[in-house]
């Protein structure tokens, strides 16, 4: 693992976006993402816009983690020199969307869940595979007040607060949805009227609750009426920040409409991989950033979003 090797345990495990494999061994991530990522950008630049940590709180029943956790969220900036991943180059430097979280044991990284903004990435380089996004593209800035990036001097007693809403939002609001009114959730709980929800490539911000529900939460529980968000291997706050992560963190069954250009509905069990990150500003959350694999998601679907890339 070269420079790897003081920061990495000899077992690991690694959860990336997909078309990429679920890794194990650090060779095995050098040679499939770390290598190959370099080779293609070369001296690109890695920009946080997030950085926080925290011991996990993310059983549906309260029970201790017993994880603890770092969780950051920024942008790849650099020009690919040559296709990578099955991804044509083009001739402009690139701002990919990244999102990783890192759980520790004994100071070694132990397992990482990391995604790429892949349908942002596709559109960049003119080949959109979903229909235009129902919300503003684009759209994913640092937080407002530029302090994502955490030191050691944030409060405990700010951490308690923002935990204890997200838990009341995932387990509490998003998962007692009654499959017909939005309004079963409560969503103006959880969410200032005037939320910044920045959501992936395909589906766009929100910029605004009305916004949210309308152009995402809407459209998404019409095809997904009955996803529930599961024990998640780590969900945390650090001050005002929260963080949570989940390779299959939400499940369901597609019994709905048809979802951003997939065929009807099948009754097909899914899980959703996803990145989450909350700001909490006095008793709502004023920002949402959201990371979705979609490639996993459509496959799971029965639709190769790769392969209807590469044919455009």
């Amino acid at each position: 693992g070269g420079d790897l090797a003081p920061f990495l345990a000899e077992t690991i495990l690694w959860d990336g976006p997909k078309p990429l494999p679920q890794l194990t061994t650090v060779p095995e991530l050098e040679e499939a993402w770390i290598a190959p990522f370099r080779a293609a950008f070369g001296d690109f630049e890695r920009q946080y816009h997030i950085l926080i940590a925290g011991p996990s709180s993310g059983k549906v029943d309260g029970g201790p983690d017993g994880t603890e956790w770092v969780g950051a969220t920024g942008y790849l900036v650099g020009k690919a020199r040559h296709d990578i991943f099955g991804i044509p180059t083009v001739d402009a430097p690139l701002r990919l969307r990244w999102g990783e979280f890192l759980r520790f044991e004994g100071g070694k990284i132990v397992e990482i869940q990391m995604l790429i903004d892949m349908m942002d990435w596709f559109e960049q380089i003119g080949r959109p595979v979903l229909p235009p996004s129902l919300g503003v593209p684009r759209v994913w800035p640092a937080p407002t007040a530029y302090d994502g990036v955490a030191d050691l001097a944030r409060s405990g007693e700010e951490s308690t607060r923002t935990l204890e809403l997200g838990r009341a939002l995932l387990f509490g609001g998003l998962n007692v949805f009654d499959e017909s009114d939005l309004s079963s959730m409560g969503m103006a709980r959880f969410f200032h009227p005037n939320i910044k929800w920045y959501g992936p490539g395909g589906i766009g911000a929100c910029l605004s609750l009305d916004e949210f529900e309308v152009l995402h939460q809407g459209p998404w529980l019409a095809s997904f009426p009955n996803r529930k968000v599961q024990d998640l291997p780590s969900l945390f706050a650090d001050g005002r920040m929260l963080g949570a992560s989940g390779p299959k963190g939400v499940k369901g069954r597609h019994t709905g409409k048809p979802f951003r250009g997939s065929g009807p509905a099948a009754d097909q069990p899914v899980d959703f991989c996803g990145l989450d990150f909350w700001l909490r500003t006095g008793d709502v959350f004023t920002e949402n950033w959201v990371f979705v694999d979609f490639i996993d998601l459509f496959e799971q679907l029965g639709i190769d979003l790769m392969d209807r890339m590469r044919s455009l």
